[in-house]
This record gives structure tokens, sequence and C-alpha cells, in this order.
């Protein structure tokens, strides 16, 4: 008769209950979706569902269980078919060729997933290295990272749809809209401390180390930018207006005859949006979404202002959190920062060194969070990143403003919250 598999020590208990609740937020996630929805792949930029669901799954196997000496692979096929981009591992599907996949079957990933979560219990009963333990939790949030990925995917899919389905009852939202504030929050001149450590918890390797930057005096607005911002915007011509882009963004807005933010549709009673409710009409008072680098660096100099640095924007978050409206609750916020290593960068060691720094070229950073990006994901150091073109992400902006050093130096300063 077997013998009973040991109890989970205190903290390896903890550890997996975690697990379970990021595990199973996944699945909660797609189950108004069918086998057919999960897929298909509907641009190179986005993968399907059920790719989703086996990547975040090959992780863990690849990242924690393949540490023991005599482990033996759940299916080695699924070590080339999920592997994301990471060439220590070997070779992989190309990310466009993702939905050519029928095979293996959705309940065949289902049933990967479950034997992960088997495996990782068991793995539980014995302590973790302090590189595993690190490994693991990098695992949970990268799955909370393709939590919010699969429903960027996923509505991106379903705009292509004639149907314009309605798959969602509401939206999967994390956090309620917060009402706006008005004005702008002023900082002034002087140096302030951003990025973060390890002893201040989990981070990813990007975040670190804290770094000492000077700042001039500057504001930033206290709410989103919204959708009736937007449309002045729209309506003052700012798409046919070279003078407000940047050259790369304006042969991009050019080329992809981008007129209006991604889902947003013009008609003779005015203008629609598609999310992942369904379509709606436009709600003027929402933070606007689905903006590339290009539009948000337009409409900010079209507005007399700029975008903010993020430095600028984890400062003010640090200082002043609770004077903004929805920091980090309703979209991600581009910054006119490129994604670069922070001074004294250095990888993780071993296969997830491949997880940030080479990406570190051509990109830009966001800051904050969206209304679909778990709560304990967010950090105010987390630095998000997009190339600038794209626009399918949940992204929006918030404006900066230069200030005089005098004027700044007058201004009220918040408590750290």
């Amino acid at each position: 008769m077997p013998s009973a598999p040991s109890p989970l020590p205190l903290a390896s208990t903890l550890a997996f209950e975690r697990y379970k609740r990021v595990r199973a937020r996944t699945l909660d996630l797609v189950r108004s979706l069918s086998p057919e929805d999960m897929a298909v792949q509907s641009m190179p930029d986005a993968s399907p569902t059920k790719w989703h669901l086996a990547h975040t799954s090959w992780f863990f196997e690849a990242m924690v269980l393949a540490r023991q000496g005599d482990y033996r692979p759940v299916d080695p096929h699924f070590q080339t078919l999920f592997n994301s981009y990471y060439e220590a591992l070997g070779p992989r599907v190309a990310r466009s060729d993702r939905g050519l996949m029928t095979r293996p079957s959705l309940a065949q990933v289902l049933s990967y997933r479950h034997e992960v979560d088997r495996r990782i219990a068991t793995r539980l009963t014995e302590p973790l290295s302090a590189t595993e333990s690190y490994l693991f939790e990098l695992g949970l949030h990268h799955e909370q990272q393709h939590q919010e990925l699969l429903l960027q995917d996923a509505l991106h899919l379903f705009s292509l749809n004639p149907l314009k389905p309605s798959v969602w009852s509401r939206e999967p939202r994390t956090a309620p809209l917060a009402p706006s504030k008005d004005g702008k929050i002023a900082f002034p001149e002087g140096l302030a401390v951003i990025g973060t450590s390890k002893a201040e918890g989990f981070a990813f390797d990007n975040e670190m180390p804290v770094q000492r930057v000077w700042l001039n005096a500057y504001a930033l607005d206290a709410d989103l930018v919204t959708n009736e911002d937007w449309l002045v915007f729209v309506k003052d011509g700012g798409y046919r207006n070279p003078a407000l882009w940047l050259s790369d963004g304006w042969a991009t807005r050019c080329q992809k005859g981008w007129d209006s933010p991604a889902y947003w549709q013009a008609s003779d009673t005015g203008w629609t949006t598609y999310s992942l409710i369904g379509p709606s009409d436009l709600d003027p008072s929402a933070p606007v979404r689905h903006i590339s680098y290009y539009e948000a660096d337009a409409y900010a100099r079209w507005a007399g202002a700029r975008l903010p640095t993020e430095a600028e924007w984890e400062h003010a978050a640090h200082q002043s959190g609770n004077a903004f409206g929805n920091l980090d609750t309703e979209v991600w916020q581009w910054t006119q920062s490129a994604y670069a290593p922070y001074a004294g960068f250095s990888p993780t060691e071993g296969t997830a060194s491949e997880y940030n720094g080479k990406f570190m070229v051509n990109q830009m950073v966001l800051r904050g969070g969206s209304f679909a990006t778990p709560r304990d994901h967010l950090r105010h150091s987390y630095r998000n990143f997009y190339y600038p073109s794209q626009r399918w992400a949940f992204c929006g902006l918030r404006l900066a403003h230069d200030m005089p050093s005098t004027e700044g130096a007058k201004c009220k300063l918040f408590e750290v919250t």
C-alpha cells in the first residue's frame, strides 16, 4: 500500500496556497471561452489562450521542477512547444506560429497544468533553495503577467470577429474605477530615489538596483487623459497633423491608417468602442485605452505638455500616490523613458537571465498598472515595456509638465503614503 504524501511545512503550505490562487485565477479568466476561442492567434504579437495556459505551466516545470537532477519532463515535446524565448533551453516554435499548434488539444493542456500542479505540491514537501524560492516566486508573477496578456490577446482576437461577441459578462477588473481628482501635483527639483533591492521583497531584476536620480521641478496631472480629452484631439486634426508626431510615429500612423485609438469606431450617432464586454458607446469620462507611444507623445505635444520620465512617475507615486486618480488601476501609462538597464543592473543568474535583460533596446517604459493587473503583482518600481507602435495592450497616459525651479520649490508636497 503506497504511503501517504508528507504534509507540507507551514511556509510551503502558505506558498502553495498562493500558488493555487494564482493558478485558479488564470482558469477563472478563461471559463467563458470555447476550445475554438483558445486555439486561434490573431497576430504575431499575440498568443492563443491555450498557449498561455501551457506556457505558464511550462515555466514552473522548466525553471523550478527541472532543477532536480533526476527530473523527467511531463512530455519532452512540450519543452519545445511551450518555450517562449529562452535560447538556453533549446529550440522552440516561432512566436508567429503558435496558432498553428492544434495539437496538443485543450484537454491535454489542462491535463498538463494539473500534472505540473501535482508535481509542484510534491516538490514543496522539501525545502527550496534560495534560488528555487526566487524562481518559484518569479513563476507566480510570470503567470500574473500572462493573465493580463491573455485578456489583451483575446480582446484583439474577438475584435476581428464580425459578430463582435460579448464574451465576458463584466470586465474582469482587479480594482474599481476611481473618481477624478483634477489639477496637477507639483514637485520641486532635487535628488530622487527610484528602483528597489532584494531586501524590499520580490521584484524583477530590471527594477534593481536602487538609483539616485536628479529631477528638475515638474508636475503630473492628477488624472489620466480621458476619452473626452482624446476626442478633442481627434476633432482638432491630431491624427492629420505631422508636426505633432515623431517621424517614425507619423510613418507608422500613415502605414496603419490610424485615425483614433484601437477599437474605436465612428458612426452616424457618435463613437463606439469594443472591449472585453463587447461593443458599447464611448464613455467620455473613462481613461483612454489602447494607444501607442507614438500617439501618446503626439497628444502630449498637442496639449502643450509632455510624457513623464519613468523616474518622475515613480518619485511622484512614492511621494504622493493618494493624490492621483487611478494611479495604477486603469491603464499602464507611457513614459518618455527608453527601456534600458539601470546603472549596476545584473540579470538574474541562470536561465532566468533571459527574462528581461535581452529586451532592453528599442522599447519604451510604461508605469502604473491596468484594470486587469493583479493587485499583488504591482509595485511603484515596476517597469513594464512595449514597442512604441504597439497598442493592443491596456495602455494610456498621464501628462507631465515642466515647472520653473522657484515655482516648484513653493509647491505643497504630499507625505509619503
